[in-house]
Protein backbone atom coordinates (compact mmCIF):
# COMPACT_ATOMS: atom_id res chain seq x y z
CA UNK A 1 0.00 0.00 0.00
CA UNK A 2 0.82 3.65 -0.65
CA UNK A 3 1.60 5.82 2.53
CA UNK A 4 1.34 9.96 1.66
CA UNK A 5 1.36 12.77 3.65
CA UNK A 6 -1.67 14.71 4.00
CA UNK A 7 -0.69 18.21 2.69
CA UNK A 8 -0.06 21.05 5.39
CA UNK A 9 -1.95 23.46 5.95
CA UNK A 10 -1.86 26.77 3.68
CA UNK A 11 -0.36 29.11 6.10
CA UNK A 12 2.31 26.26 7.20
CA UNK A 13 3.44 25.65 3.71
CA UNK A 14 3.61 29.59 3.43
CA UNK A 15 5.62 29.93 6.58
CA UNK A 16 7.93 26.52 5.69
CA UNK A 17 9.02 28.73 2.47
CA UNK A 18 10.19 31.59 3.96
CA UNK A 19 11.82 30.09 6.70
CA UNK A 20 13.85 27.62 3.98
CA UNK A 21 14.36 30.46 1.77
CA UNK A 22 15.91 32.86 4.26
CA UNK A 23 18.15 29.61 5.76
CA UNK A 24 19.01 28.92 2.52
CA UNK A 25 20.12 32.29 1.74
CA UNK A 26 22.43 32.58 5.13
CA UNK A 27 23.44 29.19 4.85
CA UNK A 28 24.42 28.93 1.73
CA UNK A 29 27.48 31.95 2.32
CA UNK A 30 28.82 28.74 4.33
CA UNK A 31 29.85 27.40 1.11
CA UNK A 32 31.02 30.42 -0.82
CA UNK A 33 32.40 31.96 1.90
CA UNK A 34 34.63 28.41 1.46
CA UNK A 35 35.50 28.52 -2.08
CA UNK A 36 35.81 32.04 -1.74
CA UNK A 37 38.77 31.59 0.62
CA UNK A 38 39.58 27.94 0.75
CA UNK A 39 42.41 27.68 -2.33
CA UNK A 40 43.58 31.29 -0.99
CA UNK A 41 44.21 30.42 2.62
CA UNK A 42 45.52 26.70 0.97
CA UNK A 43 47.68 28.02 -1.27
CA UNK A 44 49.21 30.05 1.82
CA UNK A 45 49.21 27.44 4.41
CA UNK A 46 50.08 24.21 2.56
CA UNK A 47 53.01 22.61 2.39
CA UNK A 48 52.93 22.01 -1.16
CA UNK A 49 51.22 24.00 -4.37
CA UNK A 50 49.62 20.70 -5.27
CA UNK A 51 47.37 20.82 -1.76
CA UNK A 52 46.25 24.68 -2.17
CA UNK A 53 42.54 23.37 -2.92
CA UNK A 54 42.51 20.23 -0.80
CA UNK A 55 40.65 22.35 2.24
CA UNK A 56 37.46 22.95 -1.06
CA UNK A 57 38.07 19.10 -1.60
CA UNK A 58 37.66 18.09 2.10
CA UNK A 59 34.95 20.62 1.87
CA UNK A 60 32.95 18.40 -0.78
CA UNK A 61 34.07 14.80 1.13
CA UNK A 62 32.87 16.35 3.86
CA UNK A 63 29.20 16.82 2.11
CA UNK A 64 29.80 13.68 0.36
CA UNK A 65 30.18 11.87 3.70
CA UNK A 66 27.59 13.44 5.86
CA UNK A 67 24.72 13.20 3.06
CA UNK A 68 23.78 9.36 4.01
CA UNK A 69 24.07 9.45 7.80
CA UNK A 70 22.21 12.81 7.97
CA UNK A 71 19.48 11.43 5.51
CA UNK A 72 19.72 8.34 8.25
CA UNK A 73 18.82 10.85 11.04
CA UNK A 74 15.93 12.80 9.31
CA UNK A 75 14.12 9.54 8.68
CA UNK A 76 14.31 8.49 12.88
CA UNK A 77 14.17 12.31 14.37
CA UNK A 78 12.78 14.19 11.20
CA UNK A 79 14.09 16.65 9.51
CA UNK A 80 14.40 20.05 11.20
CA UNK A 81 16.04 17.91 14.10
CA UNK A 82 19.04 16.74 11.22
CA UNK A 83 18.91 20.69 10.39
CA UNK A 84 19.53 22.06 13.69
CA UNK A 85 22.42 18.93 14.07
CA UNK A 86 23.70 20.67 10.92
CA UNK A 87 23.81 24.27 12.09
CA UNK A 88 25.92 23.45 14.67
CA UNK A 89 28.67 21.79 12.54
CA UNK A 90 28.47 25.04 10.68
CA UNK A 91 29.38 26.62 13.54
CA UNK A 92 32.31 25.05 14.43
CA UNK A 93 33.39 24.71 11.04
CA UNK A 94 33.82 28.89 11.22
CA UNK A 95 35.51 29.06 14.64
CA UNK A 96 37.84 25.97 13.60
CA UNK A 97 38.64 27.85 10.49
CA UNK A 98 39.48 30.97 12.43
CA UNK A 99 41.79 29.41 14.99
CA UNK A 100 43.57 27.50 12.40
CA UNK A 101 44.23 30.99 10.70
CA UNK A 102 45.22 32.52 13.60
CA UNK A 103 47.84 29.69 14.13
CA UNK A 104 48.74 29.41 10.37
CA UNK A 105 47.45 25.26 10.95
CA UNK A 106 46.38 23.89 7.13
CA UNK A 107 45.59 21.09 8.37
CA UNK A 108 43.56 22.24 11.50
CA UNK A 109 42.00 24.77 8.18
CA UNK A 110 41.09 21.33 6.46
CA UNK A 111 39.44 20.08 9.58
CA UNK A 112 37.10 23.33 9.54
CA UNK A 113 35.75 22.95 6.04
CA UNK A 114 35.32 19.33 6.22
CA UNK A 115 32.72 20.46 9.15
CA UNK A 116 31.77 23.16 6.81
CA UNK A 117 30.93 20.56 4.14
CA UNK A 118 29.02 18.79 7.23
CA UNK A 119 27.35 21.69 7.49
CA UNK A 120 26.33 21.97 3.77
CA UNK A 121 25.19 18.46 3.31
CA UNK A 122 22.15 19.96 5.68
CA UNK A 123 21.55 22.13 3.76
CA UNK A 124 20.93 20.18 0.64
CA UNK A 125 17.68 18.58 1.74
CA UNK A 126 16.35 22.55 2.24
CA UNK A 127 14.97 21.52 -0.89
CA UNK A 128 13.89 18.71 -0.93
CA UNK A 129 11.99 19.58 2.62
CA UNK A 130 10.51 22.19 1.31
CA UNK A 131 8.36 19.93 -1.17
CA UNK A 132 7.14 17.88 2.44
CA UNK A 133 3.60 18.47 3.17
CA UNK A 134 2.66 20.14 -0.48
CA UNK A 135 0.34 19.01 -3.17
CA UNK A 136 2.47 16.82 -6.15
CA UNK A 137 1.44 19.77 -9.18
CA UNK A 138 3.00 22.29 -6.33
CA UNK A 139 6.35 20.62 -5.58
CA UNK A 140 8.55 21.84 -8.49
CA UNK A 141 7.62 25.33 -7.56
CA UNK A 142 8.38 24.80 -3.26
CA UNK A 143 11.93 23.51 -4.41
CA UNK A 144 12.55 26.32 -6.43
CA UNK A 145 11.39 29.10 -4.21
CA UNK A 146 13.60 27.30 -1.54
CA UNK A 147 16.64 27.13 -4.24
CA UNK A 148 15.76 31.23 -5.10
CA UNK A 149 17.04 32.10 -1.34
CA UNK A 150 20.65 31.60 -2.44
CA UNK A 151 20.06 34.67 -4.48
CA UNK A 152 20.90 36.58 -1.29
CA UNK A 153 23.54 34.09 -0.15
CA UNK A 154 25.32 35.87 -3.80
CA UNK A 155 25.66 38.62 -2.05
CA UNK A 156 25.86 37.94 1.44
CA UNK A 157 29.14 35.49 1.07
CA UNK A 158 31.17 37.61 -0.80
CA UNK A 159 30.31 40.42 0.37
CA UNK A 160 30.97 38.97 4.19
CA UNK A 161 34.94 38.05 2.91
CA UNK A 162 35.48 41.37 1.50
CA UNK A 163 34.27 43.43 4.69
CA UNK A 164 36.40 41.19 7.05
CA UNK A 165 38.80 39.81 5.51
CA UNK A 166 41.45 42.53 6.03
CA UNK A 167 39.50 43.54 9.42
CA UNK A 168 42.06 44.42 12.75
CA UNK A 169 45.34 43.51 13.34
CA UNK A 170 44.32 39.29 12.71
CA UNK A 171 45.65 37.21 10.37
CA UNK A 172 43.45 37.65 6.53
CA UNK A 173 39.87 36.18 7.14
CA UNK A 174 40.42 35.08 10.90
CA UNK A 175 37.40 37.58 11.41
CA UNK A 176 35.70 36.31 8.01
CA UNK A 177 35.21 32.60 9.50
CA UNK A 178 33.66 34.10 12.78
CA UNK A 179 31.02 35.93 10.56
CA UNK A 180 30.71 32.99 9.11
CA UNK A 181 29.90 30.59 12.86
CA UNK A 182 27.63 33.64 13.49
CA UNK A 183 25.34 33.58 10.21
CA UNK A 184 25.19 29.57 11.08
CA UNK A 185 24.13 30.09 14.26
CA UNK A 186 21.19 32.97 12.89
CA UNK A 187 20.00 30.37 10.31
CA UNK A 188 19.43 27.61 12.99
CA UNK A 189 17.51 30.05 15.03
CA UNK A 190 15.47 30.78 11.69
CA UNK A 191 15.02 26.75 11.08
CA UNK A 192 13.26 26.22 14.56
CA UNK A 193 10.17 27.59 13.60
CA UNK A 194 9.82 25.23 10.68
CA UNK A 195 6.94 22.65 10.94
CA UNK A 196 7.19 18.91 8.95
CA UNK A 197 5.83 16.20 8.52
CA UNK A 198 7.00 13.99 11.53
CA UNK A 199 8.57 10.77 10.57
CA UNK A 200 5.98 7.92 9.91
CA UNK A 201 6.56 4.11 11.25
CA UNK A 202 4.67 1.09 11.58
CA UNK A 203 3.02 2.05 8.45
CA UNK A 204 3.40 -1.45 7.09
CA UNK A 205 5.48 0.19 3.93
CA UNK A 206 8.85 0.26 3.26
CA UNK A 207 8.59 1.29 -0.01
CA UNK A 208 10.41 -0.76 -2.93
CA UNK A 209 14.42 -1.89 -2.65
CA UNK A 210 16.93 0.71 -4.05
CA UNK A 211 18.13 -1.84 -6.64
CA UNK A 212 14.52 -1.44 -8.19
CA UNK A 213 14.26 2.41 -7.73
CA UNK A 214 17.95 3.04 -9.10
CA UNK A 215 16.93 0.95 -12.47
CA UNK A 216 14.33 3.86 -13.66
CA UNK A 217 15.32 5.30 -16.36
CA UNK A 218 14.26 8.61 -14.73
CA UNK A 219 16.27 8.06 -12.12
CA UNK A 220 19.47 7.17 -14.18
CA UNK A 221 18.97 10.65 -15.93
CA UNK A 222 18.37 12.87 -12.71
CA UNK A 223 21.73 11.43 -10.78
CA UNK A 224 23.54 11.59 -14.52
CA UNK A 225 22.37 15.33 -14.99
CA UNK A 226 22.63 16.53 -11.34
CA UNK A 227 26.08 14.99 -10.84
CA UNK A 228 27.81 16.63 -13.93
CA UNK A 229 25.79 20.02 -13.20
CA UNK A 230 27.20 20.08 -9.61
CA UNK A 231 30.91 18.71 -10.55
CA UNK A 232 31.42 20.86 -13.35
CA UNK A 233 30.24 23.71 -11.33
CA UNK A 234 32.63 22.83 -8.50
CA UNK A 235 35.53 22.00 -10.77
CA UNK A 236 35.56 25.17 -12.66
CA UNK A 237 34.86 27.42 -9.21
CA UNK A 238 37.05 25.88 -7.33
CA UNK A 239 40.26 26.66 -9.75
CA UNK A 240 38.63 29.84 -10.85
CA UNK A 241 39.45 32.40 -8.01
CA UNK A 242 43.19 30.78 -8.06
CA UNK A 243 43.67 31.09 -11.90
CA UNK A 244 42.69 34.91 -12.02
CA UNK A 245 45.48 35.25 -8.94
CA UNK A 246 47.14 34.00 -11.23
CA UNK A 247 46.57 35.45 -14.29
CA UNK A 248 47.23 39.05 -11.83
CA UNK A 249 43.87 39.91 -11.38
CA UNK A 250 42.94 41.36 -7.26
CA UNK A 251 41.75 39.07 -4.46
CA UNK A 252 38.13 41.99 -4.94
CA UNK A 253 37.46 40.92 -8.83
CA UNK A 254 37.82 37.40 -7.94
CA UNK A 255 35.09 38.17 -5.37
CA UNK A 256 32.97 39.74 -7.62
CA UNK A 257 32.95 37.19 -10.02
CA UNK A 258 31.86 35.15 -7.56
CA UNK A 259 28.96 37.25 -6.21
CA UNK A 260 27.55 37.40 -9.27
CA UNK A 261 28.17 33.41 -9.78
CA UNK A 262 26.21 32.50 -6.79
CA UNK A 263 23.42 35.16 -8.03
CA UNK A 264 22.92 33.70 -11.01
CA UNK A 265 22.93 30.04 -9.28
CA UNK A 266 20.14 30.96 -7.34
CA UNK A 267 18.35 33.98 -9.59
CA UNK A 268 16.59 31.94 -12.08
CA UNK A 269 14.97 29.91 -8.97
CA UNK A 270 12.07 32.35 -9.43
CA UNK A 271 10.98 30.78 -12.66
CA UNK A 272 12.86 27.65 -13.02
CA UNK A 273 9.99 25.67 -11.52
CA UNK A 274 7.59 26.63 -13.99
CA UNK A 275 10.01 26.00 -16.66
CA UNK A 276 9.99 22.30 -15.31
CA UNK A 277 5.99 22.29 -15.28
CA UNK A 278 6.21 23.52 -18.29
CA UNK A 279 8.86 21.76 -20.27
CA UNK A 280 9.84 18.90 -18.37
CA UNK A 281 12.41 18.16 -15.99
CA UNK A 282 14.80 16.37 -18.27
CA UNK A 283 14.67 19.19 -20.79
CA UNK A 284 15.21 21.60 -18.33
CA UNK A 285 18.61 19.62 -17.44
CA UNK A 286 19.83 19.31 -20.71
CA UNK A 287 20.01 23.41 -21.39
CA UNK A 288 21.84 23.60 -18.43
CA UNK A 289 24.67 21.21 -19.05
CA UNK A 290 24.53 23.20 -22.57
CA UNK A 291 24.93 26.60 -20.69
CA UNK A 292 27.51 24.87 -18.70
CA UNK A 293 29.15 24.11 -21.78
CA UNK A 294 29.17 27.94 -23.06
CA UNK A 295 30.57 28.85 -19.92
CA UNK A 296 33.77 26.69 -20.53
CA UNK A 297 34.08 27.87 -24.08
CA UNK A 298 34.19 31.51 -22.73
CA UNK A 299 36.74 31.22 -20.69
CA UNK A 300 38.77 29.49 -23.43
CA UNK A 301 38.48 32.83 -25.43
CA UNK A 302 40.57 34.71 -23.15
CA UNK A 303 42.04 35.65 -19.36
CA UNK A 304 40.72 38.79 -19.35
CA UNK A 305 38.44 39.63 -15.91
CA UNK A 306 35.41 39.73 -18.31
CA UNK A 307 36.21 36.42 -19.58
CA UNK A 308 36.16 35.00 -16.02
CA UNK A 309 32.73 36.65 -15.07
CA UNK A 310 31.29 36.04 -17.74
CA UNK A 311 32.65 32.07 -17.30
CA UNK A 312 31.45 32.53 -13.77
CA UNK A 313 27.54 33.77 -14.46
CA UNK A 314 26.86 31.01 -17.80
CA UNK A 315 27.94 28.51 -14.93
CA UNK A 316 25.49 29.91 -12.33
CA UNK A 317 22.66 29.61 -14.82
CA UNK A 318 24.03 26.43 -16.38
CA UNK A 319 23.94 24.71 -12.16
CA UNK A 320 20.59 25.79 -11.48
CA UNK A 321 18.64 24.50 -14.98
CA UNK A 322 20.90 21.55 -14.45
CA UNK A 323 20.82 20.76 -10.47
CA UNK A 324 16.89 21.79 -10.37
CA UNK A 325 15.82 19.75 -13.15
CA UNK A 326 17.46 17.10 -12.01
CA UNK A 327 15.88 17.67 -8.34
CA UNK A 328 12.86 17.56 -9.58
CA UNK A 329 13.40 14.41 -11.43
CA UNK A 330 14.38 12.71 -8.44
CA UNK A 331 10.46 13.66 -7.06
CA UNK A 332 9.44 11.89 -9.47
CA UNK A 333 11.47 8.85 -8.67
CA UNK A 334 9.59 7.85 -5.46
CA UNK A 335 6.83 7.88 -2.73
CA UNK A 336 6.81 9.03 0.58
CA UNK A 337 8.18 6.30 2.44
CA UNK A 338 10.92 5.77 0.06
CA UNK A 339 11.65 9.74 0.35
CA UNK A 340 14.78 10.28 2.57
CA UNK A 341 16.40 6.48 1.16
CA UNK A 342 16.18 7.92 -2.60
CA UNK A 343 17.08 11.67 -2.14
CA UNK A 344 19.89 10.69 -0.05
CA UNK A 345 21.28 8.36 -2.31
CA UNK A 346 21.41 10.67 -4.83
CA UNK A 347 22.65 13.33 -3.21
CA UNK A 348 25.52 10.88 -2.36
CA UNK A 349 26.53 9.93 -5.62
CA UNK A 350 25.91 13.18 -7.05
CA UNK A 351 28.46 14.93 -4.37
CA UNK A 352 30.88 11.76 -4.56
CA UNK A 353 31.37 12.45 -7.95
CA UNK A 354 31.37 16.30 -7.26
CA UNK A 355 34.38 15.67 -4.82
CA UNK A 356 36.37 13.97 -8.02
CA UNK A 357 36.07 17.03 -9.62
CA UNK A 358 37.26 19.58 -6.92
CA UNK A 359 40.59 17.05 -6.25
CA UNK A 360 41.27 17.02 -9.68
CA UNK A 361 40.91 20.85 -10.52
CA UNK A 362 43.70 22.05 -8.50
CA UNK A 363 46.10 19.44 -9.36
CA UNK A 364 45.12 19.95 -13.36
CA UNK A 365 45.28 23.92 -12.37
CA UNK A 366 48.89 23.70 -11.21
CA UNK A 367 50.49 21.11 -13.57
CA UNK A 368 48.49 22.37 -16.86
CA UNK A 369 46.75 25.17 -16.40
CA UNK A 370 43.89 26.41 -16.45
CA UNK A 371 42.87 25.96 -20.55
CA UNK A 372 43.32 22.29 -19.46
CA UNK A 373 40.60 22.64 -16.42
CA UNK A 374 38.41 24.46 -19.46
CA UNK A 375 38.80 21.07 -21.55
CA UNK A 376 38.38 18.49 -19.62
CA UNK A 377 34.90 20.47 -18.65
CA UNK A 378 34.10 20.21 -21.92
CA UNK A 379 34.73 16.17 -22.55
CA UNK A 380 32.93 15.35 -19.24
CA UNK A 381 29.97 17.15 -20.26
CA UNK A 382 29.66 15.34 -23.78
CA UNK A 383 30.08 11.94 -22.18
CA UNK A 384 26.75 13.47 -19.96
CA UNK A 385 24.91 14.88 -22.08
CA UNK A 386 25.12 11.74 -24.55
CA UNK A 387 24.31 9.75 -21.45
CA UNK A 388 21.17 11.70 -20.33
CA UNK A 389 20.00 11.33 -24.42
CA UNK A 390 20.13 7.63 -24.40
CA UNK A 391 18.44 7.25 -20.90
CA UNK A 392 15.30 9.55 -22.08
CA UNK A 393 15.59 9.14 -25.33
CA UNK A 394 11.99 9.51 -27.88
CA UNK A 395 11.08 12.33 -25.08
CA UNK A 396 10.18 9.26 -22.62
CA UNK A 397 10.99 7.02 -19.84
CA UNK A 398 9.59 3.86 -22.08
CA UNK A 399 7.92 1.20 -19.55
CA UNK A 400 7.80 3.83 -16.39
CA UNK A 401 5.20 5.03 -14.47
CA UNK A 402 5.69 8.33 -11.54
CA UNK A 403 4.72 6.77 -8.25
CA UNK A 404 1.95 7.73 -6.37
CA UNK A 405 3.34 10.08 -4.24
Amino acid sequence: MDVTHKPLPESAQRGNIWRLSLAQALAGANGVVVYATGALVGDHLAPSPLLATLPISLFVMGMAACILPMGSYAQRQGRRAAFLLGSGAGVLAGLLAALAVSLGSFWLFCLATAFGGAYAAVVLSFRFAAADGVAPQRRARALSLVMAGGVAAGVVGPQLVTLTMNLGTAPAFTYTFVAQALVALFAALILLGVRLPRPQAGQGYEGRALKEIIRQKRFIAAVVSGSVAYMLMNFLMTAAPLAMHMAGHAQAQANWGLQWHVIAMYAPSFFTGHLITRFGASRVALVGLVLTGLSAVVGLAGSDVAHFHGLLVLLGLGWNLGFLGASALVLECHDPAEKNRVQSLNDFIVFSLMAVGSFSSGGLLSLYGWSMVLWVSLALLAVAVGAIVVATRNGTFAGETAPLR
